[in-house]
């Protein structure tokens, strides 16, 4: 069926992929090497009927394009694609499935569950070599037409923070605002809900730089997880690159996307997207077909070279994108470019970053992807952040990324939990960590802030459950409690969970000091999970990606004492390390003298740290004396206290700027005693004055 309703269509341009308006028509272009035909599909507003059909007539350079004049922005449309289905071939192309188009800008409706997405009999024992032939345009959602010049972005401006300088805060668009008094309720849950004053307010005043949002691109909810009741709450599985997730619309609708990161701007806060391109919602050979798979599947994805029936899964979702073809390289970059120019934000973190690095011999950080990014004069110039690992051959790649590439740090993360549990051997690697890693990031030019340290992130506990939690609680996710890491690092100091015990809540709140303490005084860029900043809970649940609900919802009222007392704390490290150069350092190179002591006097010799046991140690750093430029900081994480002899300082008295043993304690001249009393599981901070 072509040209139904008459349609007129013109040859239109091959060079532009996507549905672009020209204010006197529409321009579709959608590449697939393989497909025979290539038929658009316009939609009424409702999305529910089909109102045109008719085959794009040119096919130049692998793209299929034609011109609809007189079409206006805010139109409906999805394509069918024809060709061979021939899944041992790597082939699924099925015209009865209505797909979106990879490049559209904005999706409306939503994937509903239904075995007419799927193009195989699923009642079949042959399932996806089978072809079914239902038509599933009922249950998809349909893409639109987005007017390009459709926001005035009133002389925005990026704010451009520099790397020594950044910190990043990673947040929820839902669970952070969804609780939130002071947002009102029809912007609670939304871009919109970010916006608000509060919100900014809030996190400029906590001092963080960068707020880094779990995925925004349009997701659907996995159909195993609504049987059970539950959502995709982090959304890492994309099906647009180009279209936001509308289930964050607010009643402006992208608009609201706009004005939120206009409202951060304003405020000097840049916005980070958390980015999945390494697979996409299709899954295996035996999941749905959405887009790419009935796109030109044998193109988008990886699969086996001894049976393209079957995926390369070095994602473990069952699917990997094929980052080595030509035409998919340019959907990621160009998607990146969108949301850089056109949306504004200022950098990305990319999951599973390993992957785009993946070519068909293995992990290559001169492969095309690095390549392409590395020298685009737009994406280039953005904040970027891997996280350098994936479950296939060589995944591990931390300090395996290309120069200008920063990199989710697990080793901080696993070193610093295990230093501070006072786990025997810990010290020479936690002293590596503190000091940016220089042992994994320091070569070809590579910087300090190349480490991105963090203790919690949104998967694994959250920084209060590392300390009250000694296993996972998992079961609210319906899977045994067998999902989720196991290896936490983590301990209750007594009892498992919320305690009305003063003296263990005592050692947690220490402990919690302790570890973002750590976290701001260690060089490299810090990233802190929001909510760990007053002792968030997700009630020992380490893996929430599918608890839409108040579990992992930031909570904002009925906070315990402790809870502003710790955020009160966080804000003193943020602002001594944004007010001290010397705990953000800039290079390895930047002549800053870097000596670690030992507590009965001196440098820490070989023997010592060697000496498993040995965990208590002092890190000096000098330079001159104007403002904190002699800066002694003291790690105890022992269960008892320890005298450190203390070194006399090159610019007089000590001053007691910090301790963890009492957070109340700012300022304080304790002259020039021969030697310290570190109270158990404490650190302190000594400045020369």
């Amino acid at each position: 069926m072509s040209n139904r309703g008459g349609l007129d269509i013109q040859s239109g341009d091959w060079t532009t992929l996507g549905a672009v308006s020209d204010g006197d028509g529409v321009n579709f272009a959608i590449f697939s090497a393989h497909a025979e035909r290539v038929e658009l599909c316009l939609f009424d507003e409702s999305g529910k009927n089909e109102t045109d059909r008719v085959v794009l007539p040119e096919f130049t350079n692998e793209i299929w394009h034609g011109y609809v004049p007189g079409l206006k922005p805010g139109a409906l449309y999805g394509y069918r694609v024809h060709g061979p289905y021939d899944p041992k071939n790597g082939h699924r192309f099925n015209p009865n499935k209505l797909l979106i188009d990879p490049y559209a800008r904005e999706l409306a409706g939503h994937v509903e569950w239904s075995d007419a997405l799927f193009s195989y009999d699923m009642k079949s024992e042959d399932k996806d070599l089978t072809f079914e032939t239902s038509n599933s345009a009922s249950v998809m959602p349909k893409c639109r037409v987005i007017d390009p010049a459709g926001y005035d972005w009133k002389k925005d401006r990026k704010p451009v923070v520099p790397w020594p300088q950044t910190i990043f805060y990673e947040a929820h668009v839902k669970g952070f605002t969804k609780l939130h008094p002071a947002v009102p309720e029809k912007h609670r849950g939304t871009f919109e809900g970010l916006s608000e004053k509060a919100i900014v307010s809030y996190l400029k005043s906590l001092g963080v730089t960068s707020i880094e949002l779990l995925p925004i691109h349009f997701f659907p909810d996995d159909s195993h997880l609504l049987d059970k009741g539950l959502k995709n709450y982090w959304g890492y599985n994309s099906l647009a690159f180009f279209a936001p997730a509308s289930r964050y619309y607010g009643p402006r609708g992208m608009t609201g996307l706009r004005d939120m990161v206009r409202a951060f701007h304003d405020s000097g806060i840049e916005v980070i997207l958390d980015v999945v391109y390494n697979h996409t919602a299709e899954g295996n050979e035996l999941g749905p077909t959405l887009s790419f798979k009935g796109i030109d599947n044998f193109s988008y994805y990886r699969t086996m070279p001894d049976n393209a029936r079957y995926y390369v899964n070095d994602t473990g979702t069952g699917n990997t994108v094929n980052t080595s073809h030509p035409r998919v390289l340019q959907l990621i970059t160009d998607s990146l470019r969108y949301w850089a120019e056109d949306m504004h934000v200022d950098g990305f973190r990319f999951d599973l970053g390993t992957i785009l690095g993946r070519e068909p011999e293995g992990f290559d950080q001169r492969g095309g992807f690095f390549d392409a990014v590395g020298q685009d004069p737009v994406l280039s110039k953005l904040k970027l952040v891997g996280e350098p690992w994936d479950i296939g051959p060589g995944g591990y790649q931390v300090g395996g990324f290309p120069p200008g590439w920063s990199e989710w740090n697990d080793k901080y993360r696993d070193t610093v939990r295990d230093y501070w549990k006072d786990t025997d051997g810990a010290t020479q690697d936690f002293a590596a960590r503190v000091l940016g890693s220089g042992d994994v990031y320091d070569l070809r030019g590579r910087r300090p802030w190349a480490s991105v340290n963090f203790i919690a992130a949104h998967d694994g506990f959250t920084l209060n459950d590392l300390v009250s939690y000694s296993d996972k609680h998992n079961d609210a996710n319906g899977e045994g409690n067998e999902d989720g890491h196991s290896d936490n690092r983590s301990d209750n100091y007594g009892v498992e969970g919320a305690t009305d015990d003063e003296a263990i809540n005592a050692v947690r709140d220490r402990q919690k000091r302790n570890f973002l303490a750590t976290l701001f005084l260690s060089h490299g860029t810090p990233m802190l999970l929001a909510g760990d900043e007053f002792g968030r809970s997700q009630m020992g649940n380490n893996n929430g990606y599918c608890q839409d609900n108040d579990l992992s919802w930031v909570h904002w009222e009925d906070l315990p004492d402790s809870a502003e007392a710790l955020r009160q704390f966080t804000m003193r490290l943020i602002a001594m390390r944004r007010d001290n150069e010397i705990l953000r350092r800039e290079s390895w190179r930047d002549g800053m003298a870097v000596t670690w002591l030992n507590p009965v006097g001196g440098e820490q010799t070989e023997e010592q740290w060697q000496d498993v046991g040995s965990t208590t140690i002092g890190l000096r750093l000098s330079g001159d004396c104007e403002g904190m430029k002699d800066v002694l900081v003291l790690f105890n994480p022992h269960d008892g206290n320890v005298e450190f002899k203390l070194p006399d300082s090159s610019c007089g008295n000590w001053v007691l700027e910090l301790t963890t043993d009492d957070a109340d304690i700012q300022g304080e001249d304790i002259g020039r005693p021969e030697a310290y009393r570190l109270e158990a599981r404490s650190l302190v901070v000594l400045r020369g004055s």
